[in-house]
């Protein structure tokens, strides 16, 4: 619970590292803040069946900033997330009332920390943990539950039906937290790179021992306290699709990981828990984020296996008719939104387009439809086919560089700026991407958002970088062509055809193994990926 990118990331790495640019929008917290508590529409979920709200009562011990936010997701399409903040009492008190649709997961956020809760309506629980410690310190109890031996046998330990579901919210944050410090905390139960390069056989073990302590853990407190059966069904699913989702994305992830090996070929039986009955339509689990994701990749993986690579215009229409066949319930909306919100970023528009009209028969109710609407039409712009903006740039010997210029050429753009520590360390890579390319008809042109002309050029000078180097003269990330191309962090990539308009917008990062055969692949490709959308020729 140290940041606000920790809860459960690491359990999740397999998937984020598989699905590249898919799952970035999900992985900084994207939020619009309301103070206080006021009422909003309740998110509308096809899983929700009543209405109503949620609150959270309590004391910080010795407070180290000044309130306290309830973050909620309103739409399992839509990457923003609402936050509900509220501020902290003279004596650390606080008070959150949060409107919500039905059972659904939450994080309480309070400076940096972020802690997992599970909330529902009619959940009235209260939080108490000390300020510099929310992770170590961190407990709920109900409120107005008797509490006390002597209590507990005075009433007989009869509780209303509002008392006992108040209790069982209490104990499921509870055993959110403590999952969270046995589990999600302690690297011994993590997928991470230590983990990654090990074998099929050791890397089994591994998910067999983890997957086991947790169940243990889960029906142990299960027995000892009462839950909710909607908050059992979530646990239960996010212990089964932690372990089936790792199973499943350890061979793409140990390829991209393990630059020394080929990719690991697996055991003839290794996929065959795929065909376990239920796995792929478990409405138990219509609640967990990781059954989710856990479909999405296995969407990606039996396309691949069908001889359909991501780059190729045929793979989201192969994947969505997949999802559409295979899936069934409210689950399956879900997914097929998720493979057009992938089909939009990876600029596959004329098949998006196609796909958005069909969308509707899945989504009668029209929850997810707006929401895509609007991600399609941000995106159309940087389509497969669409013309790449045109720029006029200064070079750092002092020259003028347009992109028309390099017309004829396949062309690597690369958005980067000296000062960000990812983009230098990516300079070693592109630096032997370009010597493997050299006599190749392609262009690399690094295109520096820095303010500062002076670093930057002494840069490129004393690194005797290689590709065309030029700069924004001015405005950085907040420059007329950085809002051109949508830039919205560095580094970025993009791909250019040798006619002009975009190849490919989600290019493979230049420490990617895979990046050589992506370029290798797009040569001559241009004229093959159409668009279906009319652009204006000012674009040009």
């Amino acid at each position: 619970m140290t940041s606000t990118l920790t809860t459960y990331a690491r359990r999740l790495l397999g998937a984020a590292l598989l699905l590249g640019p898919l799952l970035s929008y999900g992985q900084g917290r994207m939020t619009t803040t309301v103070v206080g508590a006021a009422a909003r529409k309740a998110p509308a979920t096809e899983a929700a069946a009543t209405g109503g709200t949620a609150t959270l009562t309590g004391r910080i011990s010795g407070p180290t900033t000044d309130s306290v936010a309830i973050s909620l997701r309103e739409n399992p399409l839509e990457p923003r997330e609402k936050l509900f903040r509220t501020k902290i009492g003279d004596k650390g008190e606080f008070k959150l009332t949060v409107p919500v649709a039905g059972p659904t997961k939450a994080d309480l956020v309070y400076g940096d920390d972020v802690a997992p809760l599970y909330l529902d309506p009619g959940t009235d629980i209260d939080v108490r943990f000390k300020g510099n410690d929310m992770s170590g310190t961190l407990r709920f109890k109900a409120n107005d539950v008797p509490t006390g031996l002597a209590t507990k046998l005075r009433n007989g330990n009869n509780l209303t039906d509002e008392q006992r579901h108040r209790q069982q919210g209490a104990n499921a944050n509870n055993y959110l937290v403590e999952a969270d410090a046995q589990f999600v905390e302690n690297d011994g139960f993590q997928v991470l790179p230590d983990n990654i390069q090990l074998y099929e056989a050791p890397f089994l073990s591994f998910l067999e021992y983890r997957r086991k302590h947790e169940y243990e853990f889960l029906e142990d407190h299960a027995a000892k306290q009462s839950f909710t059966q909607d908050f059992y069904n979530y646990a239960h699913a996010e212990v089964v699709y932690a372990y089936a989702n790792d199973k499943l994305t350890f061979q793409d992830l140990r390829e991209q990981v393990v630059n020394t090996e080929g990719r690991l070929k697996m055991a003839p039986d290794y996929y065959n828990f795929l065909r376990e009955p239920g796995l792929l339509n478990d409405p138990n689990a219509a609640q967990s984020e990781l059954y989710h994701e856990f479909l999405l990749n296995y969407v990606h993986f039996a396309v691949a296996q069908d001889h359909h690579q991501r780059t190729d215009p045929d793979f989201y229409p192969a994947s969505y008719a997949l999802a559409s066949k295979k899936l069934t319930g409210p689950t399956r909306a879900i997914i097929l939104g998720r493979i057009l919100q992938e089909s939009f970023r990876f600029g596959h528009v004329k098949q998006s387009a196609a796909m958005l009209a069909d969308f509707r028969n899945y989504d009668p109710k029209n929850l997810y439809f707006p929401i895509l609407q609007n991600d399609f039409d941000q995106h159309k712009d940087f389509a497969i086919g669409a013309p790449a903006p045109d720029f006029k740039l200064p070079t750092a010997t002092g020259d003028t560089v347009h992109l028309h210029d390099f017309a004829g050429k396949l062309v690597y753009l690369n958005f980067w700026k000296t000062t960000n520590g990812l983009c230098l360390r990516d300079l070693a890579y592109a630096q032997e991407m370009m010597r493997k390319f050299e006599g190749k008809n392609i262009a690399f042109i690094n295109i520096a958002l820095d303010e500062n002309e002076q670093a930057w050029r002494s840069l490129v000078t004393v690194k005797k970088l290689p590709g065309v180097q030029v700069r924004v003269p001015s405005g950085g990330l907040r420059s007329n062509l950085a809002k051109e191309y949508a830039l919205q962090e560095v580094p970025t990539y993009m791909l250019v055809g040798e006619d002009g308009t975009f190849l490919n917008t989600k290019p493979k990062r230049l420490s990617s193994r895979a990046a050589i055969d992506e370029i290798n692949q797009s040569f001559g490709k241009a004229s093959t990926y159409t668009s279906a959308i009319d652009f204006p020729a000012t674009k040009k």
